[in-house]
């Protein structure tokens, strides 16, 4: 039998996400795994190492949190992927499923957090959001509002209650409110100001004390701070970093943080000792920490991964570090190293990116995989879909447009009142950089992207034709309008937040940043993936740009996946990026899917 395809076997290679465990029970833990082809939830026991299956849902679950007795594990479950839904508890030998909190309607997911004798659990519904405290039938609701709010973590004794909410109205900028976790009174806030940023960071770990780690932007970069809402007082921590730090855990005694540094799309791991405001680095090698947890014996857990090789999960003690938890079956196949660079676009910025190539000569087709969010970024992470492209002989270009997370406020910021456009100005300039390089076929570029990527790829094949050659979009906007009267609530919210208003309130730059306005000017070929079931890029209003496509004779294929925002299942990732390589070799001459 033939061997499957390096690019494949990427994607087929098992997974695992870092464990969580029980806080009265640490050996006790949760993750979530590819192994059985779709992902799912696990308990592993440590002091037996036995691993039990807890879900086996056909549109999978990403994550589980143990009760803090051990006695079970918490997800959610949602409708085919819809993400509307509850939270259930798994008991933690196997076994059927029960909700958690019976009495509370279901919704979308705002958060949960799980102590000894109570818990918070976060409801978005299309009538607003709650927030509620207690234990099985006896839940009430602490927290209502119209405007998103989600939960932030119970203090260690569980008496106090963080939330992030965004009652100042502007969804991207959320505040921090500090709640009497029984009655719900509000006893203290951090808000600085309109187009500022706090959010809850984790409760220090000591019964008692009762600090709270903050993120604020204020000063133009995220920066940890501590805080202690009692008296009011904040501490910004003392840090000479360069990029964006955020905060991964406490130290078990509360006397240290455990930092993470975000810089030119790669992470290190500081450790923060409060006493002495010193940080110190964990030689980790380049690459990115997507997670990170301190356990009760100061050993570091954490999710490590890098371009070239696929991501880990290891424990650290000291200068003791080694793979923790190993997946079943063989490793991915090792990809091409990203390496970084810089570009100018045409508004006096500097873009940074990363590209990946063959190790053969060039020029090349060029693939721009542009990234989600928008609040979000490209890393220096592994990615199959990257190298599957690279294995059929195009470079790859990510870019870290304006919009991006990881570059500083003024740059997050930058699409308020403008989403769309800056985006697009941005990553045109770096197609045209590698094109003036000489490094890739200015004939043969295809622009691609999910999520808000794919949304840009749509906007920028009608408002940028003469750029692009083809196009990939996986679970678009692709005709705003309709997608904000069908999307979920905390989506509306984002968006309002985004654009400064309402469609109707803004009826003309909703219609001039959506797709659907500019098909008439698409000259490339597209490929369009979506989820049924998807409420944050509904189907509707992709099925009208699609009806569009076809009327005005554009070449196009549309796949309709049954999930939602995105699917679990690994079998679906592979035919998605299928369909992708053979759709523009049918278009581009490239080579069909290997």
């Amino acid at each position: 039998m033939a061997t499957e395809a390096a690019w494949r076997r990427r994607f087929r290679a098992a997974r695992v996400s870092l464990p969580a465990w029980a806080a009265e029970a640490p050996h006790r833990t949760a993750y979530s795994t590819s192994a059985s082809g779709v992902w799912q939830v696990h308990a592993w026991d440590l002091a037996s190492d036995r691993h039990t299956p807890l879900t086996d849902k056909p549109t999978g679950v990403l994550g589980g949190q143990p009760l803090p007795d051990g006695s079970g594990v918490v997800w959610f479950d949602d409708h085919r992927g819809d993400e509307v839904g509850r939270y259930v508890v798994s008991p933690f030998d196997g076994g059927p499923a029960a909700p958690l909190l019976p009495s509370v309607d279901e919704g979308w997911s705002a958060g949960l957090s799980l102590r000894p004798g109570r818990l918070a659990v976060g409801v978005s519904r299309d009538s607003g959001f709650t927030i509620y405290t207690g234990q099985g039938d006896d839940p009430r609701p602490v927290h209502q509002s119209a405007h998103p709010a989600s939960v932030g973590g119970l203090s260690k004794d569980a008496t106090l209650l963080a939330l992030s909410h965004t009652e100042h109205g502007d969804t991207l900028h959320p505040a921090v409110r500090v709640l009497d976790a029984v009655s719900g009174e509000t006893l203290a806030e951090a808000f600085d100001g309109a187009g500022n940023t706090t959010a809850p960071a984790g409760w220090s770990p000591v019964p008692g004390d009762g600090r709270l780690a903050l993120l604020a932007d204020a000063g133009g970069r995220l920066r940890p701070q501590v805080w202690t809402p009692a008296t009011g007082e904040r501490h910004p921590l003392d840090l000479e970093l360069p990029g964006e730090v955020w905060v991964a855990d406490w130290w078990p005694d509360a006397s240290a943080l455990l930092l993470g540094h975000d810089h030119l799309g790669r992470t290190e791991l500081f450790r923060y000792d409060l006493a002495v405001a010193r940080a110190t680095r964990v030689d980790l090698g380049p690459g990115n920490v997507r997670a990170a947890r301190v356990r009760d014996d100061g050993a570091v857990w954490y999710a490590f991964t890098s371009s070239a090789t696929a991501p880990q999960v290891r424990t650290r003690q000291g200068d003791d570090d080694r793979p923790l938890l190993v997946p079943p079956g063989e490793p991915a196949p090792r990809g091409v190293a990203y390496s970084s660079l810089h570009y100018p676009n045409d508004e006096g910025d500097d873009v940074h990116a990363f590209l990946a190539a063959p190790g053969s000569p060039g020029p090349h087709p060029l693939v721009v995989n542009v990234h989600g969010g928008p609040q979000a970024q490209s890393d220096d992470s592994f990615n199959p879909d990257v190298q599957a492209w690279v294995d059929h002989g195009f470079a790859v270009l990510q870019p870290n447009y304006r919009g991006s997370t990881g570059y500083g406020k003024a740059w997050e910021d930058a699409l308020q009142g403008d989403p769309g456009r800056p985006e697009l100005v941005d990553i045109r300039a770096g197609r045209d950089h590698l094109v003036a390089r000489g490094l890739v076929d200015p004939d043969r570029i295809v622009l691609t992207g999910a999520s808000w990527g794919g949304y840009l790829a749509l906007q920028g094949i009608g408002t940028q034709p003469e750029a692009w050659s083809v196009a990939v979009a996986v679970i678009p906007v692709a005709d705003y309008p309709t997608a904000y009267a069908d999307e979920a609530p905390a989506l509306q919210e984002f968006d309002r937040s985004l654009f400064g208003g309402t469609p109707e309130e803004l009826p003309d730059l909703y219609r001039e940043r959506s797709p659907l306005t500019h098909v008439d000017r698409v000259r490339a070929p597209v490929l369009i993936i979506t989820g049924r079931h998807d409420t944050r890029c509904p189907i509707r209003q992709v099925d009208r740009y699609v009806a569009a496509l076809a009327e005005r004779g554009i070449p196009h294929a549309y796949e309709v996946f049954d999930a939602g925002h995105g699917s679990y299942a690994v079998d679906d990732t592979i035919r998605h990026q299928a369909l992708a390589l053979d759709f523009v070799a049918e278009h581009l001459g490239t080579p069909p899917a290997s």
